[in-house]
């Protein structure tokens, strides 16, 4: 891979074909790894991830491609213009990885619509951009003239945080005369520098000897330190101090409170006077001094700060003994760490959809979960769960990862809403977890069709109603939401009494209110029936029908109609009435009829005029006239009666027939006196005649005479005008 404009290259470019996640997606298709040098500049050129995954650059683009760190150090950043991973902050690799010669950073890159993950590798490769350095530029030995040759004297090592190569990798003294150089690789790596008398000193010759002690690293170019040592020689003290073991191992529980005694070590001096011995700690690191202390007189080692074990698994200690003689011996402390479930589960959301149709599938992503623990073994065994009786589910992916699908059929109408409780917990002892909460809203899908509240209706209305008259409301429900619940109101058309429904009735779409569009007669139409249909605004349309039934009120708006006896204008029909008749005597029966209903149809009859009201009666319900006493010889002849047909309405309706009764034994009498009724009537008739055209003409006289008025007056205004 090219790296920056620097034209190198670096590594090699390793991909694995991963095994696809059976049934969930987002699918982790590979993984991909780069190499490249430390402190490079920011923006410096990385991979071509775009290429090298086989992806159109596009896809960056459109699938939200972005960079996903379990601990949210960003030191690799995505351009999705170019497709092209760059350097986003400096990377130094001794502050990233210290000692640990294989240095790298990983990362995923996530992509939505679909959810695909890549895990990225990036290995950084380590430059020579530090020089050793000692402890001390001017080291102060005291070695006693009696030293036996080949008697060793440890000297600080000089540190290099570089790694391989570029690290500390031999030393050279100068000058040479009574001292070189002996250097062992330690247990971990480390270099031990002593200086071994090689030739007897005397104190009385050459009290000070000073050297020179230089460290050099093998990079190029190279890079040295130099230290200045200064020999005391001193007189008697032959013996060294010796400690008790090469190497002391203990340990230490982390977060151990302050104070804790970690080991003490010590040392035997064959001298006569070995009460002067002390104890320190050799070019201890800053980590070490920050964390423990060493008693110089009693060599107990104690913690005097804060130990974390995901940031020290072990400690290597250097220690020096050194007697009043200033004869010393070395050895080494390892501390190891011991973990505690100090640390709680770290959840991550790497990518979440908000919001989803409450019709996905079983199955469907909802979210990918990344949960990371810095404890180690049990204490880093994560449980990640979500609440029960849920529609939804955790699936673990890869080591860390979930991803929160939907396990059963969702439905917005009986829950719109969720709120996700993640909890992971940690197999420490005692357990620690930690929880996030993702809130979940479901978006509406066409699924309900609107409900009447009613399964029929039944309307009333009076006939003779004005038009625009409101009959009722209909009113349906629809559990659905937004669009898809907004409900319109149709008739479905048909035909009534040879005519469209709609000239009859119609509706408001909005508000289901249903109006009259002309003035009912009940006498042409007593009900009817019409389907009414409710249609949401989703997509598809759903719709469903009500029946109402409209029922028309009858109004007391025809009065009664004579059927019997018939009234005719030119003939008079007589009833005969036998003079022998008893009381009671059956003249005729008035017959009528209501085309109205119910009460309006209720019809009285009263008798209003009579010629005698003492010999006949009517029948109050059925109509018949009847005698009510014997007819004697002083009663007329002809006799008129003047019968009235009300009805029961609330304002009342009536009719009035006239019937000509005659009281006679033989039809030559009733013949004579009708006859003579007759005459009577025509000259009654010729009369009103008369007078009627005498009026026509007294007017039409009238209206002449004020016209020659008129016109006489307007002859003479214009005489006098010429």
């Amino acid at each position: 891979m090219e790296s920056g404009g620097k034209g190198w290259r670096y590594g090699s470019l390793f991909f694995y074909t991963a095994c696809a996640l059976a049934l969930f997606s987002p699918r982790v298709t590979g993984q991909i790894r780069y190499t490249i040098p430390e402190e490079m500049p920011v923006g410096s050129f990385v991979g071509h991830i775009a290429s090298d995954l086989g992806l159109e650059p596009k896809r960056l683009i459109s699938g939200k491609a972005r960079v996903f760190t379990a601990d949210s150090s960003e030191y690799i950043g995505l351009d999705k213009e170019n497709g092209h991973l760059v350097v986003k902050n400096k990377i130094d690799r001794e502050e990233l990885c210290g000692e640990i010669s294989a240095c790298s950073v990983s990362f995923d890159v996530i992509f939505e619509n679909p959810m695909e993950l890549y895990r990225v590798s990036v290995d950084i490769q380590d430059i020579n951009d530090n020089s050793p350095v000692f402890p001390k530029s001017k080291i102060e030995q005291k070695i006693s003239e009696l030293a036996v040759l080949g008697a060793r004297f440890p000297l600080e090592s000089a540190i290099d945080p570089d790694v391989g190569v570029n690290t500390l990798q031999k030393y050279t003294l100068q000058p040479t005369d009574h001292f070189k150089l002996n250097v062992q690789n330690g247990a971990g790596g480390n270099k031990n520098v002593e200086m071994v008398l090689h030739s007897p000193l005397d104190r009385e010759k050459k009290q000070h000897h000073n050297l020179i002690l230089t460290a050099f690293d093998g990079g190029k170019p190279q890079r040295s330190a130099t230290v200045q040592i200064n020999i005391i020689v001193l007189d008697v003290n032959d013996n060294a101090p010796v400690f008790s073991q090469a190497s002391y191992k203990t340990s230490v529980v982390e977060n151990a409170p302050k104070s804790t005694i970690v080991t003490k070590i010590s040392a035997t001096d064959a001298d006569e006077s070995s009460d002067g011995i002390q104890y320190y700690f050799e070019h201890a690191t800053y980590t070490v001094k920050a964390l423990f202390s060493i008693d110089a007189d009693s060599g107990e080692v104690k913690v005097i700060g804060d130990i974390d074990y995901e940031k020290h698994k072990q400690f290597k200690i250097k220690v020096k003994t050194k007697d009043q003689g200033g004869l010393t011996d070395s050895s080494e402390i390892i501390i190891d760490v011991i973990d505690v479930n100090d640390n709680a589960p770290k959840i991550t959301i790497m990518s979440f959809s908000s919001a989803v149709s409450e019709d996905a599938a079983p199955g469907t992503v909802i979210a990918m979960i990344n949960v990371q623990d810095l404890d180690s073994g049990d204490n880093n065994k994560i449980t990640c769960s979500i609440d029960l009786n849920s529609p939804f589910k955790i699936v673990s992916s890869l080591t860390n990862y979930y991803n929160l699908v939907t396990d059963s059929e969702l439905d917005r109408e009986q829950t719109a809403e969720y709120n996700i409780t993640i909890t992971a917990v940690d197999g420490g002892n005692p357990p620690l977890s930690s929880k996030d909460i993702l809130n979940l809203k479901l978006s509406d899908v066409n699924d309900h069709a609107p409900q009447f509240e009613q399964e029929s209706y039944n309307a009333f209305i009076a006939e003779n109603n004005p038009p625009s008259t409101t009959i009722l409301t209909v009113k349906a429900i629809d559990m659905d939401w937004g669009q898809n619940a907004k409900i319109s109101y149709f008739l479905i058309d048909r035909d009534l009494n040879g005519a469209p429904l709609a000239s009859y009735i119609s509706i408001n779409s909005e508000s289901g209110v249903i109006y009259s569009e002309k003035s009912f007669d009940y006498e042409q139409l007593k009900s009817f029936k019409m389907q009414v249909k409710a249609q949401d605004g989703g997509s598809p349309l759903l719709s469903n029908n009500v029946t109402v039934n409209i029922i028309i009120k009858d109004q007391n708006d025809n009065a009664p109609q004579v059927l019997y006896p018939v009234q005719t204008g030119a003939s008079v029909v007589a009833e005969i009435v036998p003079r022998a008749a008893d009381v009671g005597y059956l003249v005729t029966k008035v017959v009528a009829v209501d085309v109205d209903s119910g009460q309006n149809a209720w019809l009285s009859y009263k008798l209003q005029k009579a010629t005698d009201r003492a010999l006949f009666e009517v029948g109050l319900q059925n109509g018949e006239i009847r005698t009510v006493r014997q007819v004697t010889d002083k009663d007329a002849v002809k006799q008129k009666l003047t019968v009235v047909v009300e009805d029961n309405g609330q304002l009342s309706r009536s009719a009035v027939v006239s019937i000509n009764v005659a009281v006679a034994d033989s039809f030559p009498e009733v013949l004579s006196e009708f006859t003579d009724f007759t005459h009577e009537k025509q000259y009654n008739d010729s009369l009103t005649f008369y007078l009627i055209l005498a009026l026509a003409v007294v007017s039409l006289l009238f209206i002449v005479s004020i016209t020659l008025i008129i016109s006489v007056k307007i002859y003479r205004w214009r005489q006098n005008k010429l």
